[in-house]
Formats: C-alpha cells, sequence, structure tokens
C-alpha cells in the first residue's frame, strides 16, 4: 500500500524536490500547503488531487477556493488549517516551511506522533528544548531532511554513542568563500543569491553566502545527536559532495557522499527505515574529483562564530539570534542594508538581549521571544540602513 503523505511548504525549493520523489516512489500525497502561492499550490493539487490543500495566507482562502472547488477538491486556509493539515493521518510529514513559520505546524504533526520528515533548521535553533520533549512524549519521529543532517544521521551509530569522537558538518562555503571582506561589503542580493551548487530558496541561499546556515546546522546538530556542542565541527568542502562525516574513538571516520541534491535526503526519509531507487543521478567520483577541504573563516564569517556563542549561552538565546537573523536576511533582500550588516545587526540583537532570555518551558514562551527579538533588531536594521 502506497505510503500516505502530507507535503508543507510544497511550492519552495525544498518542495519541489520533495514531490519529485514522491512522484518516483510508492506514495500518496494525501495533504498539501503552501504559504501564498495560490498558483502553484493548484498546479500541485491538480496534479496529485489531495484530501485537503492548504494556504497559509489567510487572504489566499477565495482564490484556493476558485481554483480547487471546481475539481472536486477540498480546501482550507489559515494559521489553524496548516496545523490540522500537519497532524493528519499521514505516514510520512514532510515540513518545507522556511523559518520559524513552521514551528507550530511541526509540532501539531509531532503531538498527532508522526514521522515528520524535518527540512527546517529554524524550528531547532529557536525550539529545540521544547520540540524534542514533545516528539519523545508522543512517541514521534524525527527525521532530519537537511543534507548534512541526513548524513549524519545515515552514519551515526547510536549504539556507539560513546565511541563517537566527533561529527562533522561540511560547507560549501557559499558565493563568498574566496572574497574579501570589502567584496562582500559590496555585494547586493543578486551577487548573494548565485550560490554554486545548490539551488534553494532566498533565505537559506543567503544564511549559506553568511555561512550563518552552518552556524544553524550547528545547533539543529546538537538537538539531534547528543555528542554535546564541542563535538560537533565544520569544514568547508567546496565541491558539495561529502554531506557529513562521523569520527569513532577506533579512528574509523564514516561519510555519506552524493551529488548535491535534496532529492537524495528527502527520498531517505520517506522511505526510511528501507531503500529504495530516486530520480537522481549516480555519484562518479571521477568526474567530481578533486575533493577538497578547509577551514571555515570565521573572521570573514562572523555568523558562525555567533551561532557557536548563542549555543553555549544556552536560554533562549539561540532563539534570539534566530529572530534576528531572519529580520537582517529579509531587510538585506529588500535592499535595506549591506551584506556584512547581517551579522552585525545578528550581534548587537544578541547584545542587547543578553541576559534576560530565559529557557524557554512553551511554545508561548518561544514566541514571546521571538517577538522581542525581532522588534530589537529591526532597530538595528534602521540604524545599519543604507542610503
Amino acid at each position: 500500500m502506497a505510503r500516505r503523505v502530507v507535503l508543507l511548504g510544497a511550492t519552495g525549493s525544498v518542495g519541489t524536490s520533495a514531490l519529485k520523489a514522491i512522484e518516483a516512489g510508492d506514495f500518496r500525497l494525501v495533504g498539501v500547503a503552501a504559504g501564498r502561492d495560490v498558483n502553484a499550490l493548484a498546479q500541485v493539487a491538480a496534479v496529485h488531487r489531495p484530501e485537503m490543500t492548504v494556504v497559509a495566507d489567510p487572504e489566499r482562502a477565495a482564490d484556493l477556493s476558485a481554483a480547487l472547488v471546481p475539481l472536486g477538491l477540498a480546501c482550507d486556509a489559515g494559521p489553524s488549517a496548516m496545523e490540522a493539515l500537519a497532524a493528519m493521518e499521514a505516514d510520512r510529514v514532510i515540513v518545507a516551511i522556511p523559518g520559524f513559520a513552521a514551528l507550530r505546524p511541526t509540532l501539531a504533526a509531532l503531538d498527532a506522533g508522526r514521522v515528520v520528515c524535518l527540512a527546517n533548521k529554524e524550528c531547532l535553533v529557536a525550539a529545540g528544548d521544547v520540540v524534542m520533549p514533545r516528539a519523545a512524549k508522543a512517541g514521534a519521529t524525527l527525521l532530519p531532511v537537511d543534507s548534512e543532517h541526513n548524513a549524519i544521521f545515515q552514519v551515526f551509530e547510536r549504539g556507539a554513542l560513546g565511541a563517537v569522537r566527533r561529527i562533522v558538518l561540511t560547507a560549501s562555503g557559499g558565493p563568498f568563500r574566496t572574497s574579501s571582506r570589502e567584496a562582500m561589503a559590496a555585494a547586493l542580493p543578486r551577487d548573494a543569491l548565485r550560490h554554486p551548487n545548490w539551488s534553494m530558496g532566498a533565505k537559506i541561499t543567503i544564511d549559506s553566502a553568511t555561512m550563518m546556515n552552518k552556524g544553524l546546522e550547528v545547533i539543529e546538530a546538537h538537538h539531534l545527536f547528543p555528542v554535546g556542542p564541542s563535538r560537533i565541527d565544520v569544514v568547508v568542502h567546496p565541491q558539495s559532495v561529502v554531506h557529513g562525516l562521523v569520527e569513532y574513538a577506533d579512528g574509523s571516520c564514516l561519510a555519506h557522499l552524493s551529488n548535491p541534491s535534496m532529492v537524495v535526503p528527502i527520498a531517505h526519509c520517506l522511505n526510511w527505515p528501507e531503500r529504495a531507487p530516486a530520480p537522481v543521478s549516480p555519484l562518479d567520483l571521477v568526474a567530481a574529483s578533486p575533493l577538497t577541504f578547509e577551514a571555515p573563516d570565521e573572521v570573514r564569517f562572523p555568523a558562525l562564530r555567533l551561532a557557536r556563542e548563542a549555543l553555549a549561552a544556552g536560554g533562549s538565546t539561540t532563539n534570539v539570534m534566530n529572530a534576528a537573523n531572519e529580520v537582517a536576511v529579509a531587510a538585506f533582500l529588500a535592499g535595506r542594508i549591506g551584506f556584512l550588516h547581517i551579522a552585525e545587526v545578528v550581534e548587537r540583537a544578541l547584545e542587547a538581549m543578553a541576559g534576560s532570555s530565559t529557557a524557554a518551558r512553551t511554545v508561548g514562551d518561544v514566541e514571546a521571544t521571538d517577538r522581542e527579538a525581532r522588534r530589537v533588531a529591526e532597530r538595528f536594521t534602521i540604524e545599519c540602513g543604507v542610503a
């Protein structure tokens, strides 16, 4: 019997890859959602004919209804509808919603005991201390879709946890890997969006350019793999073929390799614990060579340092960092601040809220800190604003 799949965030880059994996396997898309792109969402629904289609933006409800009701397809809109869709009966729930907005739908799916394929790192960065206990209490399964965390998941021997020396996340280095600080200061959004290896949404592409993406991934890995922050390392690997490594006490180092395609980790999570063919090209090591590695430069890319410091500070500091980063990235994409101002805004927000962010116990605590951090960060984007 085909596995029932719910896809949240169907119209973005990860959602598009997820649809490829779904269409290539024994899966049935029973629920689908997007933020506000009704036209693209309606096209997906028309092809797959899910039991329910939801648009997160309630102002697009009438447009979605006009497109789907004549096809005999049910639809709904708004945050509550998103949470209901996330919790519906399904074998897999893929969360491909970007940013903090994914938190409540993710929790709804976990509370329902679903197998959640999480392609969103901000949920764990902002609220890992809330999300992980909720998942455990509900008996839910959380499978990482991020290519690096999925790589670690595949080679991480939980039965040998005591023998894990360290885990290593790889980073492409982004479009500015060899650029000077002066060149980055003059970079425009179109420059930062030219990722050398991956086709991703705008926010995550900018995060890759600042290397905040890797900082977020360090925090995410801390919640997913219980080795402690000091045993989570990062290396820059420009070819994006080796996605993650686990080093063991006996000197063995197990690595996961594949072509840089999000279809690979998505297909793995959809089929887990089995494996099945996926619509991806096989890896040609000769063609991919040479494979090179280098240490990250935290002077040119301070966002990675800020993420490690936020994790070490504890409490809700990583939530503050995530919120400030989302505000700063949006301001950069809108042309309101320069590229180097992104990390500056984050650092200033962290300094302004240092000591005032206690550990969150509830989703309400997480959301309150997020709102305050966004308010503080917005003030700094104005102060950093370009003419």
